[in-house]
């Protein structure tokens, strides 16, 4: 895989990644929630939340597998990118497609705004319920077959916060190297 050097996996914190872009797992109303959402507003401070507001004042607020940017806030990351993942309901109301494309729409954002580093958390695997093996193997061949046709973002990293996330996205980055 030529591009398995532009991927990294990270354990941790993803509103401590230092990276040009965040993605955050919002909910469709884009003003925060539990999970990562809520972690990233809190940490961003009070910009994202405007920003987040300006655009639901603008078109409303962000559907499923859809992505919109705002400013890092307080954070490392200069951006966030706010993307809706699918609530799992068995996988055969199109969460699958969904869920890709909240990894697709969102590269090409960071894509449009020149963005060089994006780090992802694991979209939909929290309150949603997405089982996270197959939402892992979602968002690994989504972003390596964005990135075989595209130079940016140039860097993706996967922040996982624990131990069997870790596992799940080892096993399937090692299978590409």
């Amino acid at each position: 895989m030529p591009n398995s050097h532009r991927i990294h996996l990270v354990q941790g914190d993803i509103t401590k990644v230092h990276t040009e872009a965040i993605v955050n797992a919002a909910n469709s109303s884009l003003l925060g929630g539990g999970g990562v959402d809520g972690a990233i507003h809190r940490a961003g401070g009070p910009a994202i939340l405007e920003a987040c507001r300006a655009i639901v004042a603008r078109q409303g607020g962000c559907n499923t597998g859809e992505a919109v940017i705002t400013t890092g806030g307080n954070l490392p990351a200069n951006y966030v990118i706010h993307t809706v993942g699918p609530v799992w309901q068995g996988g055969s109301k199109g969460e699958p497609e969904l869920l890709a494309n909240c990894y697709r729409n969102s590269l090409l954002l960071a894509a449009q705004n020149g963005v060089k580093s994006i780090a992802f958390p694991n979209i939909s695997t929290g309150v949603y319920g997405y089982p996270k093996d197959q939402a892992a193997k979602i968002a690994v061949e989504t972003v390596q077959a964005y990135l075989q046709q595209h130079a940016f973002p140039q860097e993706v990293s996967f922040v996982v916060f624990d131990a069997d996330n870790l596992a799940l996205y080892q096993k399937l980055l090692k299978k590409t190297d």
